[in-house]
């Protein structure tokens, strides 16, 4: 089978570019497909992730600075189609994939694949005019939709924000599997996310500043890129937690920060799955995570391998937390099932269903 992928930058490090690599890697080397990938190198620099060599990438970087983009990445699509002829067409969070199938003929396939929640889009528009604007594009999305012969949603409560006929649920998988035992000793806690306003790091950081009043000697390691602007840093140093408080570059190496920690925090406003929660928890760390829109409440079991905690209720937050900071046991506890529970996102189990589906096309 033949798979021609349509995507956004795969250069950097986040979700999407990880999640396409462990696919398309899977389905070259355990399937035997032919994958292709047309991409936008927009800052010709090298993957942070690993791609597999059989891979055939088709980069569009040049069109991005033509005021006429969106015809040359239609025609650039349609010849790629055209030498390539895919089995299966997937867009995946592609730029203006709401418009692409409209210029595809319909003899192949097209699939979405959606890493994105309209809730945080919802929440940051204030006046009218961009509400307006907000429900337009809403609307010609929803007219697009209609075009794709399926819809992959990472969750539940995802594809319910659009409710297609469409629509499939087919989890993220595993990017690695930790064989280690986490001891849950390091008076150390995690996060994972970039500097944005929907990773909730604001929100963070006053958690933390009530964490280490109490529990001076735990520090807070966060792993992301971060902006220019040191918008958090500073924020830390004001907020006079800097000392225990340590923002680190990213690093391909995330499993074994994960096994020198001792519990996973998330605050993010919006998170179309949460892959750095799976990764947690098979290395088996207990997590305290705000109940977002829309992956947490699908993957977090509370009271059972972590506290799925009500979005915005600071206070919660901090005393469930502090349940896991002063109780080592009670982390080996919720780590343990974090562990067991996180077997279910297995690259196996994932790739299974997306074979099925794929195959179940013709």
């Amino acid at each position: 089978m033949k798979i021609l992928y349509i995507t956004p930058d795969m250069t950097d490090y986040g979700g999407i570019a990880c999640v396409v690599s462990l696919k398309a890697n899977y389905f070259v080397s355990v399937f035997n497909y032919e994958v292709d990938i047309i991409a936008p190198n927009t800052k010709n620099a090298p993957f942070f992730y690993d791609f597999n060599s059989k891979i055939k990438w088709h980069n569009c970087v040049d069109f991005q600075k033509s005021i006429f983009f969106l015809w040359k990445y239609i025609a650039f699509i349609k010849r790629i189609i055209a030498e390539r002829n895919p089995d299966v067409i997937v867009i995946c969070d592609a730029p203006q994939w709401m418009i692409i199938p409209w210029f595809l003929k319909k003899n192949t396939p097209i699939v979405l694949e959606t890493h994105f929640s309209t809730s945080l889009k919802l929440v940051r528009r204030k006046d009218w005019l961009s509400l307006l604007r907000f429900k337009l594009v809403y609307f010609l999305k929803k007219k697009t939709l209609k075009k794709f012969i399926a819809i992959i949603y990472e969750t539940y409560s995802g594809s319910k924000e659009w409710n297609a006929e469409n629509s499939v649920i087919i989890s993220n998988p595993l990017s690695f599997v930790s064989e280690n035992a986490t001891e849950l000793k390091n008076k150390k806690a995690i996060a994972v996310c970039r500097h944005s306003y929907e990773k909730g790091l604001d929100r963070l950081l006053l958690i933390w500043k009530e964490a280490i009043n109490k529990y001076p000697d735990w520090e807070l390691d966060v792993y992301g890129e971060w902006e220019d602007t040191m918008l958090y840093q500073k924020m830390a140093v004001d907020m006079q937690i800097s000392e225990n408080v340590n923002f680190i570059a990213v690093t391909k190496d995330i499993k074994s920060c994960f096994e020198q920690s001792s519990v996973f925090l998330m605050t993010s406003r919006s998170e179309a799955f949460g892959m750095v929660l799976i990764e947690a928890m098979t290395c088996g760390l207990p997590s305290v995570v705000y109940d977002c829109p829309c992956g947490p409440r699908e993957i977090i079991t509370n009271n059972e391998d972590g506290f799925l905690i009500e979005d915005g209720n600071i206070d919660l937050f901090v005393k469930k937390l502090f349940l896991l900071l002063e109780n080592q046991e009670l982390r080996i506890e919720f780590g343990q099932k974090a562990k067991l529970n996180a077997e279910k996102y297995s690259s196996e189990a994932v790739m299974k269903s997306w074979k099925n589906l794929m195959e179940g096309l013709y």
